[in-house]
């Protein structure tokens, strides 16, 4: 069975950027010189020919122009960056669907492209070994996201992730478009962003936590069952909740395994960096352990943070099968 440690995890009054599996670009904040014959980089950061179709926030980075398309702008923006090859299917099957989110969340985040064949020193330094493989730059640190081609729901839940975690640590700007838009597609126009959420939007932008609570909750009680709307509110309040957790919470949690508000807090912060499993498994392991109003209260904590990372994503399919076990 689970049981919560003291020294599960480094840190908690932060989203941890530096778990085992993230990676240190320290050395890269120096762009390399580019090897001799390498394709040369046009202006603008675009890569050589032969790169996936791209977009109005799509940037092909080299590793001459790494510093400052990825790890600068990062400090201002998420930057999700796909590590790709021209040889591999499942790059060309990734790339069309993650230059679509880049579109609709106009802005929110860079998408940046790096052909691993061109620029072998970058993907090196990463350690890539097969491709695609997407990480995410957050002021000039990294934490992976996913490896391998993944459907657009699938990759949707990641990005709404990122874009959760990049509010928690003050990373609220938008990028403007650095590339042409792609094409109008003539059997599918895009949709207009649903003007409903754009008071919730513009708050969260501005880092007015509350602001965003408060419009969420007044569509909520306009529209109870708006899935959107009830997804958003659970994630900005997730980002309130763990913006000032004090250090010495996770050893309450790991010596009172009843002391559900620790038990909550620390599950919240696993959450925000990364560590889903874990903060499920803790909250059904104090499930198991508390009775009454408690139990109650945990269960209800449980279930925002499935509408967090989202209903169809198969982590929280599992545990509600372990939640269900857990309270019948």
């Amino acid at each position: 069975m689970y049981r919560p440690t003291a020294d599960r995890r480094p840190s908690v009054s932060q989203p941890n950027f530096t778990r085992p599996g993230a990676i240190d670009l320290s050395s890269l904040r120096k762009p390399a010189a580019p090897r001799p014959g390498a394709p040369g980089a046009p202006a603008g950061g675009g890569a050589a020919g032969g790169a996936p179709a791209g977009g109005a926030y799509v940037l092909n980075v080299t590793e001459p122009t790494f510093q400052a398309d990825v790890i600068e702008r990062s400090i201002q923006v998420p930057v999700i960056v796909e590590f790709w090859s021209p040889r591999s299917e499942a790059s060309l099957a990734l790339s069309p669907i993650l230059a679509r989110l880049s579109t609709e969340y106009a802005g929110k985040f860079l998408l940046t492209r790096i052909d691993i064949d061109a620029n072998p020193q970058l993907a090196q330094a990463v350690g890539v070994q097969t491709v695609p493989l997407v990480i995410a730059v957050l002021r000039g640190q990294v934490v992976p996201l996913f490896q391998g081609a993944v459907g657009e729901p699938e990759a949707r839940q990641y990005v709404d992730q990122l874009l959760t975690v990049a509010v928690a640590n003050g990373i609220t700007g938008r990028t403007d478009p650095v590339g042409p838009a792609e094409p109008a597609d003539a059997d599918a126009a895009e949709p207009e962003p649903d003007p409903r959420y754009e008071a919730a939007d513009n708050a969260v932008a501005a880092g007015d936590l509350d602001g965003a609570i408060a419009a969420y909750e007044l569509l909520l009680k306009e529209t109870p069952n708006d899935a959107e709307a009830k997804a958003g509110l659970s994630r900005v309040q997730l980002v309130k909740r763990t913006r000032d957790v004090p250090a010495e919470v996770r050893t309450r949690a790991a010596e009172n395994p009843t002391d559900i508000e620790a038990q909550q807090l620390v599950a919240d912060v696993d959450l925000m960096g990364g560590h889903v499993e874990d903060a499920f498994a803790r909250l059904i392991t104090t499930i198991q352990l508390t009775a009454g109003d408690d139990r109650d209260e945990v269960r209800k904590h449980l279930l925002e943070l499935f509408e967090v990372v989202g209903a169809d994503d198969e982590r929280v399919v599992k545990a509600r099968r372990r939640l269900m076990a857990a309270l019948f």
